[in-house]
């Protein structure tokens, strides 16, 4: 019995897309101003951040990679290739829509964590302390009203996706895994 995805074309047409360089690194910086926005709203997270300046973070997830230097203003900056990673995360779901799932379900996903001990605990502690108050910066666009009614959506379409999410039916642990295993053993 064949137990591979209904997606698993997908899969392998999304695998063969390279985006252009440019894009890439255009990307990567806006996710940097993204998260040093969030940084600088909490001072607590800048002072923790700058006690490791000059460390290189290397975040992993599929083909998507991104190096961060941490700056002595607690702040992040994209790091040159030339310097190694002192902190290697590395996100061990590669499916989108299980790393999805997971996050909607309020798990965290799993990581494999590798590197200086400090620098993952200070990361740590801002995954779990720091938060970006999107309904506070949508309200300088559009004014605290509409700002409001839009996280209000947002927030009542996550939860009928949670509710959805749940009720639909999981597959067996591992049966990617033994599907591929079926493949291969020519089964």
């Amino acid at each position: 019995m064949n137990k591979t995805s209904p997606f698993s074309f997908l899969e392998s047409f999304v695998k063969q897309l390279q985006p252009p360089p440019w894009l890439v690194a255009e990307g990567q910086q806006k996710l940097v101003l993204l998260l040093n926005h969030v940084l600088m709203q909490e001072k607590e997270a800048q002072t923790r951040l700058a006690r490791k300046k000059g460390s290189v973070v290397h975040f992993r997830w599929g083909a998507f990679a991104l190096d961060l230097l941490i700056t002595p203003a607690g702040l992040t900056d994209r790091a040159p290739s030339n310097l190694p990673a002192d902190l290697t995360l590395t996100v061990a779901a590669e499916a989108p829509w299980l790393l999805v799932q997971s996050v909607l379900e309020g798990k965290a996903p799993q990581v494999k964590i590798d590197g200086d001990v400090q620098l993952a605990a200070e990361l740590g502690w801002l995954a779990d302390n720091l938060r970006w108050d999107i309904e506070e910066d949508l309200s300088r666009i559009v004014g605290d009203v509409p700002a409001h009614a839009m996280v209000g959506v947002g927030q009542r379409l996550l939860a009928a996706l949670r509710e959805f999410l749940a009720r639909a039916p999981k597959p067996p642990f591992g049966a990617g895994k033994a599907a591929s295993a079926d493949l291969q053993a020519g089964a």
